[in-house]
């Protein structure tokens, strides 16, 4: 495989582990107490995505699929994971029966779809019969699984998408009344901007009236203004959130980027190469990220007042920002922490 022909084509095959719903670690987030992943790899190719590393234990068996470089081919392979029944099943009776003293106390009860790869997937093949093959297996599977989440369990269910592919599921979301959230990660509308850090995706402006649809067909939604890229003004946020406020989100989620090194060196290259314009010296040092992140959480604050959606605004603080050399350097230390106290344990909303 070539990691050159993402924008072209995607390296797909199905993975040898069926589907099943799994715990997640999430901290301070408030979003799910289980994860649903129907893919192994993500056509969007995001470039800030922590995914690839997180998977580094799962790279040998990612290469016996035929994929060269799990890291660095990142958005030109997806393992689309089969349906097994009984497999599903048990793992499904497994979350249903979980006591909720063993739950996250944010967690909602809820089954995320999907936290390391998105559910509804582009898959681009040059040989269109394998195409059509491969994306009939990944939309069945993934109707089946929500099928079964809702007539066989009392679970709740949070769909976490760039795509507006996910119209075709509007039935089925519907059918799940208060049960479901739809949402998307919208962090900026600038199309330039997002082309540059996720270059397969659907542009913004597509996601934004995926929500506005859902909204509209009955369905509540949710939105991720993440993560907020390096030089987002406030100007820009007022008007991403407005936007947001006609979709009616239950939560709108926010966090800024934090780019890894590497990452940073990688996305320096490409922006070099392309001649594309991007501050990147707030993730150069941590000493240089952390102010620039609390900046950009009080911008997000000061939006959002003026946006008039302050009381659906849940701010994602990194942890690193409870660091005691950061929390000393504050003017004022102790509203500062309660302020961090007061978002990470923050619950966000569900539907009555």
């Amino acid at each position: 495989m070539n990691s050159t022909e993402s924008h072209i084509s995607t390296f797909t095959r199905l993975h040898d582990s069926p589907v099943t719903i799994e715990r997640n670690n999430f901290k301070h987030k408030s979003l799910s107490d289980w994860s649903l992943n129907l893919h192994v790899g993500c056509t969007h190719g995001c470039r800030f995505c922590y995914c690839p590393s997180v998977n580094l234990q799962q790279n040998n068996r990612i290469k016996s699929h035929g994929v060269a470089d799990p890291v660095n081919d990142w958005g030109s392979y997806l393992l689309v994971r089969p349906w097994n029944e009984k497999r599903f099943r048990a793992s499904l009776l497994k979350a249903e029966n979980t006591p909720l003293e063993q739950l996250s106390h944010d967690g909602n009860r809820a089954i995320m779809a999907s936290t390391m790869t998105d559910p509804y997937q582009v898959i681009r093949e040059r040989d269109l019969i394998k195409q059509r093959r491969m994306q009939d297996i990944a939309r069945s599977t993934r109707r089946r699984a929500l099928e079964s989440i809702r007539d066989h369990s009392t679970l709740n269910v949070r769909l976490l998408t760039r795509s507006p592919f996910a119209r075709e599921d509007f039935e089925i979301m519907k059918s799940f009344g208060s049960r479901l959230l739809l949402g998307s990660s919208i962090p900026t509308l600038d199309t330039k901007l997002a082309r540059f850090f996720e270059p397969n995706a659907p542009a913004p402006k597509q996601r934004l009236k995926l929500l506005r649809d859902a909204h509209a067909a009955g369905i509540h939604t949710f939105a991720a203004v993440a993560p907020v890229y390096p030089g987002t003004t406030l100007e820009e946020l007022v008007t991403l959130f407005k936007e947001l406020r006609a979709c009616d989100p239950v939560t709108i989620f926010m966090e800024p980027i934090n780019l890894r090194l590497g990452i940073v060196q990688k996305i320096q290259s490409h922006a070099k190469e392309i001649g594309f314009d991007v501050d990147l010296t707030p993730f150069e040092t941590p000493d240089q990220w952390a102010p620039y992140a609390i900046s950009s959480l009080r911008m997000a604050e000061t939006a959002a007042r003026e946006a008039g959606v302050l009381d659906r605004l849940h701010l994602w603080p990194d942890k690193a920002l409870g660091a005691s050399k950061i929390i000393s350097a504050q003017d004022d230390p102790e509203s500062y922490r309660q302020w961090l106290s007061e978002s990470w344990n923050m619950i966000s909303s569900w539907p009555r």
